[in-house]
C-alpha cells in the first residue's frame, strides 16, 4: 500500500469510528418544557396509610387534617358527610392526623387500632359524639376514651397491644411531617384535590368540592 492509500484508509476508518460513536452516544432528548403536575399523593396530601371514607376510585379527594380532640373537627364531621352525600360516588374523604392537643396522639392510636378490627367509623364517631367528656383540654380522660371505644365494639385488650406496634408511631410521624411541610397550623384544615378552600366557612368547602366534581365530569 502506498503512502497516499494509507492516508485515505486511515481517514475512512476515522470517519467510520466517529459515526459509530455518534450512534452509541446520542445526546439525551431535551426535556419537555411542559410543567409536571404532582398528584395529591406525590404532593403529600394523601399517603398509603391514610384512612379513606367513600369510594376509593372517586375523582375528587377531600383531605382533612384532623385532631380527634378538636371541637371544630367534631362540628365539621357531619357537614363533610352532607357534602359527600350530595355527590355520591364522586367524592372520598382522606383523614390525616394533626395531633395538636394533649392526649390526641393516644386518641389517634385508638382510632388506628380500630381499623385493624374493621371498626374505624363506629369508634371514630363514638369518640366524636362524646368528645366533650374525654377531650378536656389540659386534662384529657384517656381511660374514658378507651371505655367509649370499647362500648362501640372495640376489643380493648387487643387494641392496647396493637397501639404498641411501631407502625402506630410511624403513622403519627408521617402525618405530622406533612403537617409541617404543607404549613397546616389548625384543625380542621381541608384541601380538595390539593386545593385549599377560599375560606374556613363550610360553604367555601362545599363550593370547591362542587367545582372539582363538575371539572371531573
Amino acid at each position: 500500500m502506498n503512502k497516499r492509500l494509507a492516508v485515505v484508509a486511515v481517514a475512512v476508518i476515522a470517519v467510520a469510528a466517529f459515526g459509530l460513536a455518534a450512534w452509541f452516544y446520542r445526546p439525551a432528548p431535551t426535556p419537555s418544557a411542559s410543567p409536571v403536575v404532582a398528584t395529591v399523593e406525590e404532593a403529600g396530601f394523601v399517603r398509603p396509610h391514610s384512612p379513606v371514607i367513600g369510594p376509593a376510585d372517586a375523582p375528587v379527594t377531600i383531605t382533612e387534617f384532623f385532631d380527634p380532640s378538636c371541637e371544630a373537627c367534631r362540628a365539621f364531621y357531619p357537614i363533610v358527610k352532607q357534602i359527600m352525600d350530595r355527590h355520591p360516588n364522586q367524592v372520598k374523604l382522606v383523614l390525616r392526623y394533626a395531633a395538636f392537643h394533649e392526649g390526641s396522639d393516644t386518641a389517634v392510636k385508638i382510632i388506628e387500632a380500630s381499623r385493624l378490627q374493621d371498626l374505624f367509623i363506629p369508634v371514630l364517631e363514638a369518640l366524636l359524639a362524646r368528645q366533650p367528656e374525654w377531650a378536656v383540654h389540659g386534662a384529657p380522660d384517656l381511660d374514658l376514651a378507651w371505655q367509649i371505644a370499647g362500648e362501640a365494639g372495640l376489643d380493648v385488650e387487643q387494641a392496647r397491644q396493637d397501639v404498641l406496634r411501631p407502625g402506630m408511631v410511624g403513622v403519627l410521624n408521617a402525618d405530622m411531617a406533612d403537617v409541617e411541610r404543607l404549613g397546616v397550623r389548625q384543625t380542621p384544615t381541608f384541601f380538595v384535590n390539593g386545593k385549599a378552600p377560599a375560606s374556613t366557612d363550610p360553604q367555601a368547602l362545599a363550593d370547591l368540592v362542587a367545582s372539582e366534581v363538575a371539572a371531573a365530569q
